[in-house]
């Protein structure tokens, strides 16, 4: 039998009244915790809100979060045959699951109501 890595996943738009999730996920050594991700994203949850740009150079560090309580990159983070908890940046402000605003306000895209 494989190994896996369960992720514990904080779930929901309001800190008040989310949720955690467990999913385990296919381990092989070297996977980053973002792959673990994305794989829940294909194979069990597609509306599971994660941020990354990797594809992107300039929009590095899209992917940060929170596991077991240090924050980092989830495209660094290795993935290990544990449980490992994930949470969106206690110091942002939320968006949707593990998506937290991380650009500067004055970066950020300003909506204008009609």
């Amino acid at each position: 039998m494989s190994e896996t890595a369960t992720l514990k996943i904080w779930r929901g738009a309001d800190r008040n009244s989310g949720s955690w999730e467990l999913h385990e996920v296919p381990f092989e050594p070297g996977q980053s915790v973002l792959d673990g991700l994305r794989w829940i994203r294909v194979h069990r949850d597609p509306t599971l809100a994660i941020r990354f740009s990797c594809i992107n150079a300039n929009a590095c560090k899209e992917c940060m979060m929170e596991l077991d309580g240090e924050t980092v990159y989830a495209c660094t983070a290795r993935l290990e045959p544990r449980e490992m908890t994930l949470a969106p940046l206690a110091n942002k402000k939320l968006v949707r699951d593990l998506v937290t605003e991380i650009a500067p306000p004055a970066e950020r895209l300003a909506i204008k109501g009609s």
